[in-house]
């Protein structure tokens, strides 16, 4: 286990998926956390299975007044930040002749500005304190060219643009990293492939599996504590062997 103990968090879009096992990944070692999440129904379930967290608010990470009202609310929960993990993110399975302009400005809005604003706001608050750690789930799609998801991969790659700018400015008293998750089994996964998709990437992926959000909520502590002290501006993959050969991604 990671030493969490003292770090108080923002988790985005951590009601399900990565964000519920990272959110409690931390709680387990020591952190205090607060997620931000858009459904009702999902920050009952987080708060009900995770009682120990210390807020859970509801917030649109693309508006960024909403996101600013957020942020006040959680450092008051907190009582400070140490860790802001960006991890709010939609995907739409569409043809790139067929997207929206409405379709692709809102998966751009979610996931590149709403990690924007949370990491603006996380790294003005870290410098004018004690420094902090700001971590991004990008993805895979950042770096190589999969189907069907051509907004989804524009935002991502655009987040490790990001990051590695903040990562230089940002420095030394406040370290930002990425992780590239590969095929990872979360609700948005299971409920854009079918079973027989969900299998035919399995088989091409050496580990023979998707990810568990588990998976990356490990590798997220580690970033967030003191045995990372010396990471920033990395990204790190964590996709079964996937990239290192033949894709699994052109489904």
């Amino acid at each position: 286990m990671a030493d969490l103990s003292g770090k108080r968090v923002i988790i985005t879009a951590g009601s399900t998926g990565i964000g519920a096992a990272t959110a409690e990944r931390f709680l387990a070692d020591g952190a205090s956390v607060c997620v931000w999440c858009r459904s009702r129904t999902n920050a009952d379930a987080i708060s009900k299975h995770l009682p120990e967290l210390s807020d859970t608010v509801l917030v649109d990470v693309a508006d960024a007044v909403a996101a600013d009202a957020a942020f006040e609310r959680s450092l008051a929960a907190l009582g400070g930040l140490d860790v802001m993990i960006c991890n709010a993110g939609i995907s739409i399975r569409r043809n790139f002749v067929d997207i929206t302009r409405e379709e692709f400005a809102r998966v751009l809005g979610v996931n590149l500005s709403g990690s924007f604003f949370a990491s603006q706001l996380a790294a003005r608050h870290m410098l004018r304190t004690d420094g902090g750690t700001i971590l991004f789930t990008a993805s895979t799609s950042a770096v190589i060219g999969y189907r069907h998801y051509a907004n989804y991969n524009a935002s991502k790659g655009a987040i490790l643009a990001m990051m590695r700018t903040m990562a230089l400015e940002l420095a030394p008293k406040v370290r930002v990293n990425a992780i590239n998750p590969g095929y990872t089994m979360t609700p948005m996964q299971e409920a854009e492939y079918s079973p027989e998709m969900l299998k035919a990437v399995n088989d091409a992926i050496p580990m023979r599996r998707h990810a568990r959000p588990e998976d990356m909520a490990g590798l997220f502590a580690w970033l967030a504590s003191e045995e990372a002290a010396y990471a920033t501006g990395a990204v790190f993959t964590l996709d079964g062997g996937e990239s290192a050969g033949t894709l699994a991604g052109h489904l």
